[in-house]
């Protein structure tokens, strides 16, 4: 598989102004706004997934959370349809590698194989594309039913402060079980988005700081989510609407003592479908349903931007200095 290399670091700093006040549509992006430039992007309108911005990774690993999915690098799982990106999770077993290649440290690890009832895909730009602050835009439309946890979401480039979750995971938005019934949730369907940071120590010792809220609007819809980094703060939004911000003071790492550790170095994008696991079968109905397969997470299209280099209004974006 050839591999382009694409490394963008570090971004200028930024306000968060520019993105929490002035963008209101759907598909809208801060491309009209003082001081915003496009640095990276994907709108799928190519005839194939561009393997210059995309690699896949290829495990029946479960994420460590015990999903049910092994995921492939198929046409049947991802591809490219009218424009936009198709992640399809199938009702079909499969196996391959037991775990993820970082955790492949002995010939028994290597030789591992799992078995699991679904397919699926998770895209990363790891080693083609990593950022450090900036805003990110991802316009997707999501999955439904018992089991379905599509993810758009971030890990560090290099693990500087440790393995998970020392060196951090910025999730932009994650939701499980869409749209299956839920009386305590307006429409009495599920339609909660969670916008998300882990940190902490390794594993057990990691900790998380979480917002989950209705999504505003028809789950039937495409919606735009996005992430606003600058330095010692995040602003989540969707539809360009504020609904979240965790600044330094929600968050740490047992590595140092610099209070914008983990969160001061490049992380890549994820986008990926997971079947089953823990955080979706201990919500809703319980488990995973069969019903509906294929299930599809589309994505209209991926942007980064930066502030240009250059100090302006300070309700749009600033110069770090850097």
């Amino acid at each position: 598989m050839m591999r382009f290399c694409l490394k963008v670091v570090p971004l200028a700093l930024f306000t968060v102004g520019c993105a929490a006040d002035d963008a209101v549509d759907a598909s809208v992006s801060p491309a009209e706004m003082v001081g915003w430039s496009l640095i990276w992007s994907d709108e799928f309108d190519g005839p194939s997934i561009d393997r210059s911005k995309w690699g896949f990774d290829l495990d029946c690993w479960g994420g460590g959370n015990d999903e049910r999915q092994c995921y492939a690098d198929n046409v049947k799982n991802a591809s490219l349809e009218d424009g936009k990106l198709v992640i399809t999770a199938r009702k079909e077993e499969s196996s391959g590698p037991a775990l993820p290649p970082h955790l492949r440290k002995t010939a028994e690890d290597r030789k591992a194989i799992n078995t699991k009832p679904f397919t699926s895909a998770r895209l990363t730009t790891k080693g083609k594309a990593s950022w450090r602050y900036g805003r990110i835009d991802v316009r997707a439309k999501l999955p439904q039913g018992q089991g379905t946890w599509p993810a758009i979401w971030m890990l560090p480039e290099d693990n500087d402060y440790g393995s998970w979750a020392a060196s951090g995971e910025i999730d932009i938005m994650e939701a499980v079980n869409m749209g299956i019934a839920c009386e305590e949730c307006s429409g009495g369907l599920e339609n909660t988005i969670m916008a998300t940071l882990h940190f902490g120590g390794l594993w057990p010792d990691n900790k998380m700081a979480s917002t989950e809220l209705p999504l505003p609007g028809s789950l039937e819809d495409f919606h735009t989510y996005s992430i606003v980094w600058s330095e010692g703060r995040f602003d989540w939004l969707i539809n360009g609407r504020h609904i979240a911000t965790k600044t330094a003071d929600d968050w740490f790492t047992t590595a140092t003592d610099d209070p914008n550790a983990p969160f001061d170095k490049p992380f890549h994008l994820i986008l990926n479908l997971a079947i089953g696991g823990r955080l979706s079968e201990d919500r809703g109905a319980g488990g995973v349903s069969e019903d509906g397969f294929p299930k599809r997470f589309e994505v209209d299209f991926v942007r980064v931007w930066k502030c240009d280099d250059r100090p302006v209004n300070p309700h749009n974006c600033i110069d770090s200095g850097e």
